[in-house]
């Protein structure tokens, strides 16, 4: 027997052993830890290679001039992810978070194995090259491949891989940034995963195993070093307001542009062709404004540590602008207008990274020019610059990915600014009321919104998405041709246990419907058998349902017609069968159930 047999049979053994020994809902909790474990040595593996490529390309940069190297790294960088991604792993790993809530939507909870690794490398190449992206949402979909890979090993069920996806998003968020709260309400807010007692034990074990496994590797300090020196006054609470204003339609602006700007991209065909677009567009932002390249958190670092004008100056560091300490809020106003573009430049070209980062340092930059503004025109009380960085970013975040509670707890968790909680949850309430009355959906979920493809909190909205029409589908009624005489019918009759009659054509497509209520008074007159036709018996079908419908559409579809029965047809409009409401309700109920069970 050869090795690859015999660990088959021993896995097959040991997942034989646990469903006997041990039931689904104690099981997760063992999974759940390893998957916290597996995300946050994924994390940490990612942040280590990109730190070691960061730092053998940029040593002995000058600071006090531009380093055209800048014009030349970003480009290697995504030419050899985008390599990396179309010869080995010959799949779209972009988008990380929106791929999983279309995995968890759409796939049953499953995500491809080469998940586990894929954005790894593919993100650790872009970013550490300069690529300006985060690693975050990379690492989310790393992890949540983790948890969906290791329960489809284990046999669980559609129930259980959802929550493990859950457990390794995060698990993921957590070991990044140390932060175990922001990782579970990480999974509530933008994965939409319910929150119920069967579930938050499991999301709290993966995350508390993540943030300690985080700890051990990192230390125990959170990720940025802030201390509070100016604490909150109520006086400033009517600029925090203004602020989550501004956060908002930053955000706004950011979602649109990133929008715009991707479907502009899709349509140039070839990915060498836009691998020159972008790799010229964003070489030239990067190598104007250096603070593009990579995540962005040594800039972010800078404006949240340092106290005075001479330190903020240095998030000028290696370019032009270099020694032009009165261009400060110049160059943060342009980082900040052209961020985006950097960010999609990166993606589009062909490299892979998350809006994680982008988000946070784009808040950073916002709320420093917010505060600086107001202290420099002597606009209202003392605004700390630092403070309002802060709450910047807790604004960006709730805005661009509609998480309010994620940007609180995380900025809370990545600086220990723990008594700045009220203006963090005031700005962020603020960005998230203010871009929603724009955009009902975040820049994760309203590309899979628009096909009515994603799963919600709405339960009903929810069990609609997850069932399917293939499942719902009815073949087993005897069909038609318009040609037949009554007598044939009446024989049709006689084996079949429906009480309607498909009439197909010879390209077998549906042209009518007979219905057994139709032609029960004609059914023993047998002096008639030869004188009416099928096609005259028929009517016509009130409307045809498509294999590709999402169950929303046949649904509406059903209130239009008042129909009890509707005809289902692929693509070439060959007739497939029946889909009735009643089938429906009963597999609507089944699934109720199943998503309701805790």
């Amino acid at each position: 027997m050869s090795p690859t047999a015999e660990q088959t049979s021993l896995l097959t053994r040991i997942v034989k052993w646990r469903e006997r020994s041990i039931n689904d809902s104690h099981f997760v909790l063992i999974l759940s830890v390893l998957v916290g474990l597996f995300s946050a040595l994924a994390a940490t593996l990612l942040h280590t290679l990109i730190r070691l490529i960061q730092r053998l390309l940029t040593h002995g940069f000058d600071i006090t001039d531009a380093n055209f190297l800048y014009l030349l790294y970003p480009v290697i960088g995504i030419f050899l992810s985008g390599l990396f991604i179309r010869r080995i792993v010959r799949d779209d790993i972009s988008h990380g978070v929106t791929r999983i809530l279309y995995a968890i939507s759409q796939r049953q909870a499953r995500i491809r194995g080469h998940n586990m690794w894929s954005s790894i490398v593919a993100s650790g190449i872009t970013i550490g090259f300069g690529g300006s992206v985060g690693a975050e949402a990379p690492i989310v979909l790393t992890g949540s491949a983790i948890g969906s890979n290791l329960g489809h090993l284990f046999n669980l069920d559609r129930r259980y891989l959802l929550l493990l996806v859950g457990c390794g998003a995060a698990g993921a968020v957590a070991g990044i940034f140390k932060a175990p709260i922001a990782g579970l309400v990480f999974v509530v807010e933008v994965l939409m995963i319910d929150l119920t007692m069967s579930s938050l034990l499991p999301l709290m074990l993966s995350s508390v195993t993540a943030t300690t496994v985080s700890y051990i590797f990192n230390g125990m300090q959170p990720m940025f070093q802030f201390n509070v020196e100016n604490v909150f006054t109520l006086n400033r609470i009517p600029f925090v307001i203004i602020l989550g204003i501004v956060c908002g339609l930053v955000s706004l602006y950011f979602s649109e542009t990133m929008n715009a700007c991707e479907n502009l991209l899709s349509k140039i065909k070839g990915p060498y062709r836009r691998l020159l677009i972008c790799g010229f567009v964003l070489s030239v932002l990067i190598f104007l404004f250096p603070s593009l390249y990579g995540e962005g958190y040594d800039t972010i670092n800078q404006l949240i540590n340092n106290r005075s004008s001479a330190q903020w100056n240095m998030v000028m560091n290696n370019s032009f602008f270099y020694g032009h300490a009165h261009m400060l809020i110049v160059y943060l106003g342009l980082v900040l207008l052209f961020k985006v573009f950097a960010s999609v430049a990166t993606n589009g070209g062909g490299g892979c990274g998350g809006i994680f980062a982008p988000s946070l340092f784009l808040g950073c930059i916002a709320g420093f020019i917010f505060a600086h503004a107001c202290n420099v025109f002597h606009l209202g009380p003392f605004m700390p610059e630092e403070n309002f960085a802060l709450f910047g970013m807790a604004g960006l975040m709730s805005g661009v990915m509609h998480a309010p509670l994620t940007g609180i707890f995380l900025i809370a968790e990545l600086t220990g600014g723990y008594s700045l909680l009220l203006p963090l949850m005031i700005v962020s309430a603020s960005s998230y009321l203010t871009i929603r009355i724009f955009q009902p959906h975040s820049i994760y979920s309203m590309r899979l919104a628009k096909k009515g493809e994603l799963l919600t909190h709405h339960t009903d909205k929810s069990v609609l998405v997850l069932m399917r029409t293939e499942n719902v589908i009815e073949n087993d009624f005897t069909s038609l041709s318009p040609d037949m005489d009554l007598g044939q019918l009446v024989n049709a009759i006689s084996r079949s246990k429906r009480n309607l009659f498909p009439v197909l054509n010879a390209e077998q497509h549906i042209v009518g419907i007979v219905f057994l209520d139709d032609v029960r008074k004609l059914m023993f007159r047998s002096e008639l058998y030869h004188r009416y036709t099928v096609d005259r018996l028929m009517r016509p079908t009130p409307t045809t349902l498509l294999l590709t419908d999402s169950m929303d559409a046949v649904m509406h579809k059903f209130d239009e017609t008042k129909a009890w029965n509707l005809p289902v047809e692929d693509e070439r409009g060959i007739y497939q069968g029946f889909i009735s409401r009643s089938k429906i309700f009963n597999e609507y109920r089944k699934l109720i159930v199943d998503f309701s069970d805790e």
